[in-house]
């Protein structure tokens, strides 16, 4: 019999995987901004870093939080 994964469990993979999908997202943007707007030499890895961060952040939060809800019910 199998077992269920615990609540905790599934917020912790719902959490990495917006992370990643986030990160990956913040990098392509980034990195077009960067681009777009001439951000001079090394601050485009500086800016490229942020918004990757900021992404994964922000959207590994939100999965998180939409995985809590769900766990609830």
């Amino acid at each position: 019999m199998a077992r269920e994964a615990s609540c905790l469990t599934k917020i912790t993979a719902e959490v990495a995987v917006g992370g990643a999908v986030g990160g990956a997202v913040g990098a392509v943007y980034g990195t077009y901004e960067a681009i777009r707007f001439r951000v001079p030499g090394l601050m485009k890895i500086r800016y490229i870093g942020q918004t990757t961060l900021g992404s994964a952040a922000i959207f590994g939060l939100f999965l998180g939080a939409g995985s809590l809800i769900h766990c609830g019910k």
